[in-house]
């Protein structure tokens, strides 16, 4: 289930006593998915095949891959003993002995002289053969780590929601401050505007309603209603089971977007104080967002 943490580390092994491949994965958070791939030399050409796999099972994040391969090696240099040119060399030596009348016998230093007898031959793996039993430990190790990464994940779910919590309080306790805001942001207007029209004759119906005019601007109505409406849609990304990370980290851009356009439209030391706390809500949130796949 989703959200799931991009930090995580799995362990997968396939094959048998004599042989095994060997994966581990470790992941942490990136804003792409960046694989890194460490193989024994041989078997470089699996790596596309390992990132594929990969891929389709996570979307973000940084995750490096090793992969050993355990025990009796199909690939590398091997030491090769051909016996039927050590059988010539020997009969050879043999033969010399008697048709010399030499009374030397022969020894096994005389044999390691002989060019050839021992050689090194290079094992090629094939690689579509090893592949099944590699690709096996590579998906335990995936789900191992997507295992850690869920759990993870249901941590910041909780801590977010909890922070959401925290968040949509202060919105509330804004809205629940905007009659009172607005309505003596209204009576400042008319002191100050009737003070500068003193002895001037003007309508006081024109008056009140540019007055009025002026307190709307100052109505933050509309940017709790959004916020409102931005804080039900970050609630609905946490019970998505798709990848929801861009997102929310999107959707906290237009949280600070509404909270500055707030605090620009009202003159009030109570609500730019609920501003300051808002902005600091808003910054834990995408610190945890940032893990979030």
């Amino acid at each position: 289930m989703r959200p799931r943490s991009m930090t995580g580390f799995g362990r997968g092994e396939s094959g048998t006593a004599e042989q095994a491949w060997v994966v581990e994965i470790r992941t942490v958070n990136h804003r792409f998915l960046d694989q890194r791939v460490l193989l024994p030399p041989a078997f470089t050409a699996l790596e596309e095949r390992i990132k594929k796999t990969v891929a389709q099972q996570q979307e973000r994040g940084r995750v490096d891959i090793s992969v050993t391969l355990r025990g009796e090696s199909v690939s590398g240099s091997r030491l090769h003993l051909d016996l039927d040119l050590a059988r010539q060399y020997h009969a050879c030596l043999e033969k010399m002995n008697t048709e010399l009348g030499l009374e030397t016998e022969i020894q096994l230093a005389d044999m390691l002289t002989q060019r050839n007898l021992i050689t090194v031959q290079e094992q090629n793996p094939d690689i579509d053969e090893e592949w099944p039993q590699l690709k096996e430990a590579l998906l335990a190790a995936l789900a191992d780590c997507a295992g850690m990464r869920e759990r993870e994940g249901g941590s910041l779910k909780q801590d977010l929601l909890q922070r959401l919590d925290n968040f949509a309080t202060l919105v509330q306790k804004i809205e629940g401050m905007i009659p009172e805001v607005l309505a003596r942001r209204q009576e400042e207007l008319k002191g100050r505007v009737n003070k500068m029209l003193e002895g001037m004759d003007i309508d006081p119906v024109r008056l009140a309603q540019e007055t009025a005019i002026m307190a709307d601007k100052a109505d933050v109505t509309e940017e709790v209603v959004r916020l409102a409406s931005h804080i039900d849609q970050f609630r609905g990304f946490m019970e998505s089971d798709e990848s929801v990370g861009r997102r929310l980290d999107f959707l906290l851009q237009e949280f600070l977007r509404e909270v500055n356009t707030l605090a620009s439209k009202i003159s009030n030391s109570a609500i730019a104080h609920l501003g300051v706390e808002m902005k600091n809500e808003i910054e834990k949130l995408r610190e945890q967002v940032q893990n979030i796949e």
